[in-house]
């Protein structure tokens, strides 16, 4: 076994503290990464805090993770040790079901492994993170970095890059199309990013004005604040795709009515309360209100190739892994340009 340093959670109302534990001996197929970046998506509060329900604890979080390959099982054949690699929201799926041979092992039938708060598929070991120095996985569930990215601007990009790359393209954002991004955090500003690079014009909707410079800056085109009224008159009927990355309740029906004909809004946010939406909203224009989850080994890697192509990176504020728990406050307060990320030399 391997002796591992992290930080975990004990219970759902505790600050994440020091934790020691062990990672199993690596397989034929398995890589041993040395963790350099791990970065901090909100899903991390949501699951410490039990606010989905079915967390287990001790939990070490960390589903962003960059880092050095330190060592490879005897039949691993992608990865050799030096190269920089990452490794995303999942570890591991059934590999035999109709969505993992399709390379979207995110909806696999049997339920796609998570990084952490998971159950390894010997049904006994539960999955740790990357809030810690060292991590196991199969090769096939791992990703190879971009060279020209530093580790710790390309770490988010394992959840939230893929979360907002999947959606944009397969309700094909691009050139003539006109795209809404709801929130301006870690998941809307890549999403800005990565839809500019596409082609789409792209408008961020924001509750107030405050960060409409930043959007300009990272690519947007137009800038509306939520709060004021008059918004919903103006762009009503306007976009072809909004994607929603709120993770709080919203009204859903007052951003369906800013869709065109056949217009489509994803919900990639997770609130941890339900929403109630109007059917006439979408019948009355063929509107589409859909989700969309992270993104398979395929496309995740197609995404960090396309981020390598069009130099699309995360803005980040590195931190100390002492300083999570401040982190995860000022994350609540939305208090970060755009996304935390652990420098875990610091553990």
């Amino acid at each position: 076994m391997i002796q591992v340093k992290g930080y975990a959670a004990q219970n759902a109302t505790t600050p994440l503290a020091p934790y020691s534990f062990q990672r199993r001996d690596p397989n034929d197929h398995d890589v041993v990464i040395d963790i350099k970046y791990c970065g901090i998506c909100h899903t991390d509060i949501h699951q410490v805090t039990n606010g989905w329900g079915g967390s287990t604890y001790p939990m070490v979080p960390g589903h962003e993770i960059a880092g050095i390959v330190s060592h490879v099982g005897s039949k691993v054949t992608r990865y050799k040790v030096g190269d920089k690699v990452g490794v995303g929201c999942f570890v591991d799926s059934c590999r035999k079901c109709d969505p993992c041979r399709r390379g979207l092992e995110q909806y696999c039938k049997e339920g796609m492994v998570t990084t952490y708060n998971g159950v390894e598929r010997d049904g006994k070991t539960t999955t740790q993170g990357g809030y810690s120095n060292k991590i196991v996985v199969d090769e096939n569930y791992v990703l190879h970095m971009p060279e020209n990215i530093p580790l710790d601007h390309a770490a988010p990009l394992l959840c939230a890059g893929v979360t907002l790359y999947s959606p944009l393209v397969h309700w094909k954002a691009g050139l003539g199309k006109k795209v809404g991004i709801v929130g301006l955090g870690g998941l809307g500003h890549i999403g800005v990013k990565i839809a500019h690079a596409l082609g789409s014009e792209v408008t961020v909707l924001s509750h107030s004005l405050a960060k409409q410079d930043d959007a300009k800056k990272l690519g947007a085109d137009k800038f509306f604040a939520t709060l004021d009224p008059e918004t919903f008159d103006k762009l009503k009927g306007y976009f072809d795709l909004i994607i929603n990355t709120v993770s709080s309740g919203i009204d859903l029906n007052a951003y369906l009515d800013l869709l065109t004909l056949d217009g489509a809004m994803i919900l990639v946010g997770m609130p941890e309360t339900e929403a109630s939406v109007g059917p006439f909203l979408l019948a009355g224009a063929r509107r589409t209100l859909a989700g969309s989850l992270i993104g398979g080994i395929k496309e995740t890697q197609e995404m960090l190739d396309f981020c390598s192509k069009h130099n699309v990176a995360c803005d980040i504020e590195i931190i100390p892994i002492q300083k999570v728990n401040d982190a995860y406050k000022r994350i609540l307060k939305s208090d970060v340009r755009y996304r935390f990320v652990i420098d875990i030399k610091s553990l």
